[in-house]
């Protein structure tokens, strides 16, 4: 295997090239896998020529397949949701608004995966956020105003009987399920600690964190735009551009993403798997 950290201020990326990931690999490449993932928060596999069933189970030798609460997955692959947006679609890019995936959940997702299988000429980037380097680029002051303080957090706001999906017009393509389940919410501390790496981060997002809990609605508007507008400077982001046959899989403890528009008239076709919270005992790098 090869490592390559693109250029970028972010600390994220790291594109890993001469492995085919559905040969079988050794458990040294796994955990040099998981190494690199874990250091540098999203990985990067160009060149892959995966079936299904072999997406399936390399994403297995990372964790358990996660759920997916809103996304109605494959009908012969449950644990496969397409994320597919045709060339004469008008409704809005799907994920095009900063967020962690399903933070809402008791034990959000440990790790994202995308497989790319129809990539548009233009646009399509996938922005990806630091959210252990914001935090530590926080002032003291702001670090102690928010240490203990807790977030709410709920998918209301896409995915309620009266949110974005169940009140949009246009015909989308991927399917998506709307329902009361929504408007459930879960409490996280707003600095969480990685589980396996030890860092500090920022568990927050403007999709799913509905409010601070014990704060005003205005005084907690207020601290979120303001922490939120300091984790989306450009020093945290690292920019990810799409090829056909690309698998990348990155850490939603550690990073916020949101998807790019602008291939309006173009097909655009990936693969998503998302892996449990619950992941094997810690360890530091």
């Amino acid at each position: 295997m090869e490592f390559h950290i693109p250029s970028s201020d972010s600390n994220l990326g790291v594109e890993i090239n001469g492995i085919d990931l559905k040969a079988p690999l050794s458990s040294k490449s796994i955990s040099s896998i998981r190494e690199h993932w874990l250091k540098y928060g999203v990985a990067v596999f160009p060149n892959q020529t995966l079936s299904l069933d072999e997406y399936e189970a390399f994403s297995q030798l990372i964790g358990p397949f996660g759920e997916e609460p809103f996304l109605i997955p494959m009908n012969n692959h449950p644990h496969i949701v397409q994320v597919h947006r045709k060339a004469n679609e008008k409704a809005a890019h799907f994920g095009g608004a900063w967020h962690s995936d399903w933070s809402f959940q008791k034990e959000p997702p440990s790790a994202t995966m995308l497989y790319s299988e129809i990539i548009p000429p233009l646009g399509g980037d996938t922005l990806f956020a630091n959210t252990a380097d914001a935090y530590d680029g926080l002032s003291e002051s702001l670090k102690e105003r928010i240490d203990g303080m807790s977030s709410i957090h709920s998918a209301k706001l896409a995915y309620a009987k009266d949110g974005v999906y169940a009140t949009e017009v246009k015909e989308r393509t991927m399917r998506i399920h709307t329902s009361d389940e929504a408007n459930k919410t879960q409490v996280h501390p707003m600095i969480r600690v990685h589980p396996e790496t030890g860092r500090k981060t920022l568990f927050i997002n403007p999709v799913y964190t509905i409010g601070i809990n014990g704060v005003s609605k205005e005084n907690s508007d207020l601290l979120l735009f303001e922490l939120y507008s300091h984790m989306g400077q450009e020093k945290y982001i690292y920019r990810h551009k799409w090829q056909p046959g690309m698998l990348i899989m990155w850490d939603n403890r550690t990073v916020m993403h949101m998807a790019e528009g602008g291939y309006d008239g173009h097909e655009r076709l990936l693969h998503r798997i998302t892996v449990s919270g619950n992941l094997a005992q810690p360890h530091s790098l």
